[in-house]
């Protein structure tokens, strides 16, 4: 099941016919309450989130989804107008997994929910990955240092997340812009650099496992 959250009714209705073309169910929504009480009933696979709506903006439609037990972990793609990497960015931190923006084609829509729902499925196998003294936990959303809970962004988490996955592997910018935001944007060595610097940060000692491989990305542990 796929909710749109979308009140532009054109663009909602283009969306809910290319999903539907590709056998997908869909719901459409036209502003976020009534999307709210959808998902008291039932929890979709996938969200695609306008970020411009009439009674709540799609980025605290986004956080408080994130902050909730029962939907923190909802596949989220945004959807929208605005295109400035700032706006990417401001969305991407706030917790969504995917950006496309308006006007977008009917195919790349298509290959962008396909996608981020095969990465839901492979995220999923796995619940508890460690190194050191960093251990995330998936299933409880946590991450602990020594013990100790290391408070992240749903970014940050995704990215450590990442990283454990493939412990010794040298992981380029654009690998980790992909496979932990799905997408490329102009401006991703940026984004990766800034969330790099922030995740050290926040992990205290185990931040240096997070090494530097000069000229190429990054990875952690030998």
């Amino acid at each position: 099941m796929i909710y749109i959250v979308e009140d532009d009714k054109n663009i909602r209705e283009l969306e809910s016919y290319a999903l539907q073309s590709s056998g997908y169910i869909v719901k459409s929504f036209e502003n976020s309450s009534d999307f709210y009480n959808a998902c008291k009933e039932l929890l979709p696979d996938l969200v695609l989130l306008d970020i411009m709506l009439p009674d709540e903006d799609g980025i605290s439609i986004l956080r408080n989804l994130r902050n909730q037990e029962r939907t923190k972990n909802i596949p989220i793609i945004m959807v929208t107008a605005k295109t400035t990497e700032l706006d990417k960015v401001k969305g991407l931190d706030a917790g969504a997994d995917d950006y496309i923006s308006k006007p977008f084609g009917v195919m790349e829509l298509i290959s962008r929910v396909k996608a981020l729902l095969r990465r839901a499925r492979q995220s999923d196998n796995i619940r508890v990955l460690s190194f050191g003294d960093i251990i995330l936990d998936d299933e409880r959303h946590r991450v602990t240092v020594k013990g100790k809970d290391c408070e992240l962004t749903f970014k940050e988490f995704e990215l450590l997340k990442y990283l454990l996955h493939n412990q010794g592997i040298v992981l380029s910018r654009d690998r980790i812009m992909e496979q932990v935001w799905g997408f490329e944007f102009e401006g991703e060595s940026r984004t990766v650099d800034m969330h790099i610097k922030t995740l050290r940060q926040k992990l205290g000692i185990g931040g240096k496992a997070i090494k530097t491989v000069r000229n190429v990305g990054y990875k952690i542990g030998d």
